[in-house]
């Protein structure tokens, strides 16, 4: 498994080529900021457990629209294990910046996507930005989803809030795909959460008490934020997690799904991106 380590004045990182997979973030003078599962062995051709994975060109499982009417493939698509291929990596300031691209292989062949490039940059430096855009290079329009589906680590799950999302509606997948609508200024996690939050372009922040710390993920041409923890049964069942790993982690998306999936006609290029920073809630109050 190839990945590059960087190191720097501003921050530690690791990227590894499959799937272009940021597992590891973490700022000068921080705890780590990305969760990632020690309990897997990170292997070639198996989604990796924490970090950022990219999920494209469908979340969840796939399901039949009026682009294909398949329902093949493997969970959040193939590009999270996929091996991609570094084009440029530079330098700007304290920044390291790396860009990766993804076109067509043969498992995406098979399951039907042969005409299109994805193309990921990195900016890892105190904050980070991630840029992911898609080109449509075939004759026909694609549909597709995806999402930058981003682990955060947290001191306890229990106790922090996460804010920007009130009067939003969203699907909740633990209670029958149910559309809802959010009225809590602060939501708090008190159980297995699962909300695919739909039309919302807002900044979300991830208030940590314990950790005395807030993480501020703010995104652009992203209509979907997607609120992950499997709590303790989900955990106990998923074979790349500890028992008490939901305790430390929590899941803020930035994706375009279901009623926010997108259609690129022939040629033209969608961009989604998000940028993340910290910063230390004692600093904050001064």
């Amino acid at each position: 498994m190839t990945y590059a380590t960087i190191t720097g004045p501003a921050c530690r990182a690791t990227v590894y080529l499959q799937g272009a997979h940021l597992t590891e973030w973490c700022p000068a003078d921080q705890q780590p900021v990305l969760f990632l599962s020690e309990h897997q062995s990170i292997t070639r051709g198996k989604a990796i457990r924490g970090g950022v994975p990219i999920i494209f060109p469908w979340f969840g499982a796939r399901t039949a629209n009026q682009y294909s009417s398949r329902v093949d493939g493997p969970s959040h698509g193939f590009a999270r294990t996929a091996e991609w291929q570094v084009v440029e990596t530079k330098l700007s300031g304290d920044d390291v910046e790396l860009t990766l691209t993804l076109g067509p292989d043969d498992t995406s062949r098979e399951l039907g996507f042969d005409a299109f490039l994805l193309t990921y940059k990195l900016i890892l430096g105190a904050n980070i930005g991630l840029h992911l855009s898609v080109r449509n290079q075939s004759t026909e329009p694609i549909k597709f989803e995806e999402a930058l589906h981003s682990y955060f680590s947290v001191g306890d799950v229990r106790q922090i809030k996460i804010l920007g999302l009130i009067d939003t509606d969203y699907f909740d997948k633990t209670d029958g795909f149910k559309r809802k609508r959010q009225t809590e200024h602060a939501l708090t996690l008190t159980g297995e959460t699962d909300r695919p939050y739909v039309g919302t372009n807002s900044t979300v922040e991830i208030v940590d008490a314990t950790l005395q710390r807030r993480i501020i993920v703010s995104k652009e041409n992203s209509q979907t934020t997607v609120i992950w923890n499997p709590w303790t049964d989900l955990t106990a069942k998923l074979a790349d997690m500890n028992p008490d790993d939901w305790l430390s982690m929590v899941c803020v998306e930035t994706a375009n799904a279901l009623e926010n999936a997108v259609t690129l006609a022939p040629g033209e290029e969608h961009r989604m991106a998000v940028a993340i920073s910290v910063e230390n809630l004692a600093i904050a109050h001064h």
